[in-house]
């Protein structure tokens, strides 16, 4: 089983919340997928925003998400929107 913080983009941070939601290695992660991981976080920590989406996505595929395709990100960005609506 990978280790989540020998992803790309997951720090300390982003690994404990990870870790608090019931993701514990990098082979669940790619499992659950960046959305389904950030919805998680996001009902435990609403301040969840877009560069942890993108982060999310980027260590899924194991890129820095600075590296993420343009149509990922825009794909990503209106998804963080529809469900950070209301919140």
């Amino acid at each position: 089983m990978g280790n989540l913080s020998e992803l790309p983009n997951i720090g300390l941070t982003l690994k404990k919340q990870l870790i608090d939601v019931g993701i514990n290695t990098a082979e669940e992660l790619k499992n659950i997928g960046s959305r389904d991981a950030w919805l998680r976080i996001l009902q435990r920590d609403p301040s969840a925003c877009l560069t942890r989406l993108l982060a999310l996505e980027g260590a899924v595929r194991g890129i820095r998400w600075h590296n993420l395709d343009d149509e990922t990100k825009k794909s990503l960005k209106e998804f963080y929107y529809r469900h950070k609506k209301g919140k």
